[in-house]
């Protein structure tokens, strides 16, 4: 098992106008930050997707939890505290729209641990539940 560095990466902190994470280029508060807020609420499962990648980059679990199906919804959740979320590619998709109950999203993850890059790939499933789309179960 490597060694891991005393030293942690800080949790971003994000203003209403820094570059929202998630990478569609608007500022976080009118972003993924609304939807962290709870002033607006996902109306896509990519947009939900990108929210959840941002609450893992601002450490939200509030947040995560929120938006997880309560079918498969852990009781609590604990960050990787070496872990320095870099950047996201949405690769794909099915479904998932306004006007479908459920979809996938296939994605990318890139991170830092103890200054190596590295990523994470999901085909992530979404439904709504009492009419939200909420995350499901990461395939891959």
């Amino acid at each position: 098992m490597a060694k891991r560095s005393a030293r942690r990466p800080p949790v971003p902190v994000l203003s209403s106008v820094s570059p929202c994470p998630c990478g569609l280029g608007a500022g976080y508060g009118d972003c993924c930050g609304a939807l962290h807020e709870s002033r607006a609420v996902a109306a896509t499962a990519e947009q939900l997707m990108r929210s959840r990648y941002c609450a893992f980059v601002v450490r939200d679990a509030a947040y995560l939890l929120r938006t997880w199906s309560v079918g498969t919804r852990p009781p609590r959740l604990r960050f990787d505290e070496d872990i320095r979320w870099t950047g996201l590619d949405i690769l794909g998709g099915t479904g998932g729209s306004a006007f479908h109950a459920e979809g996938t999203v296939e994605f990318r993850a890139h991170f830092v641990v103890d200054g190596q890059p590295g990523d994470q790939y999901e085909n992530s499933r979404f439904v709504r539940e009492d009419g939200l789309w909420v995350y499901v179960e990461a395939g891959r």
